[in-house]
């Protein structure tokens, strides 16, 4: 678990990593590949040579299952990040991190992947969902591009309610589709980044309890930069329904200073 800089949270913890979406613009995929390692010597786990279709050779695999067409990957102690790329990974040896940090904090679940991906064994999730309900003094955020997901798990009796979870589902255009709770007490949050158009009426019926937008940043995001109305247009929509708005620090060279950064559990000022 590693201290954030991204502005909303406290840490990001990653019991899970990689991402079988494809985004273009995502930071995590170049992350993970620049960091990749396949230097695993005699490490106990270790059953076979593989090309892991990362580019890197000699890659090896651990115990691991087929899931979806893919090789669903298990990491052990002891390893450098990232093993096995940007394919989905499951680290065991992560899951008691939050019980370390004693001091209430905002913890950004898999920051480095999509916990809800199709490809993601229930089993995974349920793993991360127990050891968050072992270190109950933090507020936990997860987020992702499937939230259908969400649905689906809650179906199957398998969606805890907890006061300091919350749910996102990350934009990036009016096509994408986000997931907020019909008379439940789930909390759900959606980020739109990087807002990549204009998203015109949001159309909500029910409101999630808060909204975060941000810029695509790194290589090439000069060209994919929101114009300010169309940042104006989420705002005026959100405070008409009463929800707390974040920019992100990417947009303060668009929108301008102060930026609007309200968290929902925040008293509105």
């Amino acid at each position: 678990m590693q201290k954030s800089k991204i502005e909303w949270c406290d840490y990001t913890w990653n019991p899970v990593t990689g991402c079988l979406h494809g985004c273009p613009y995502c930071y995590a995929e170049k992350i993970a590949k620049r960091f990749c390692s396949n230097e695993f010597g005699t490490k106990d786990g270790v059953i076979a040579e593989l090309n892991c279709s990362q580019g890197c050779k000699g890659c090896s695999e651990m115990d691991g299952m087929e899931f979806v067409g893919k090789k669903i990957r298990y990491a052990t102690d002891g390893q450098r990040p990232f093993p096995f790329g940007f394919l989905p990974t499951f680290y065991k040896s992560r899951l008691d991190e939050p019980q370390h940090v004693k001091k209430p904090t905002n913890i950004f679940v898999v920051s480095m992947g999509d916990l809800f991906g199709e490809w993601v064994p229930d089993e995974w999730i349920q793993a991360v969902f127990e050891a968050c309900e072992k270190a109950p003094q933090h507020r936990y955020l997860f987020l992702t591009k499937n939230p259908k997901r969400y649905g689906e798990l809650y179906k199957a009796k398998a969606f805890p309610y907890k006061s300091n979870y919350w749910f996102g589902s990350s934009v990036t255009t009016q096509k994408d589709e986000f997931a907020w709770f019909r008379d439940t007490p789930y909390k759900s949050f959606v980020s739109i980044e990087p807002l990549l158009a204009p998203l015109g009426d949001m159309g909500c019926e029910e409101w999630p309890s808060w909204v975060i937008v941000g810029a695509q940043t790194g290589p090439g995001s000069k060209q994919h930069q929101p114009q300010r109305e169309w940042i104006q247009n989420i705002v005026e929509q959100c405070r008409a329904a009463g929800v707390p708005v974040f920019l992100k620090n990417s947009l303060a060279s668009i929108w301008g200073e102060p930026l609007i950064q309200k968290f929902p559990w925040e008293a509105a000022t």
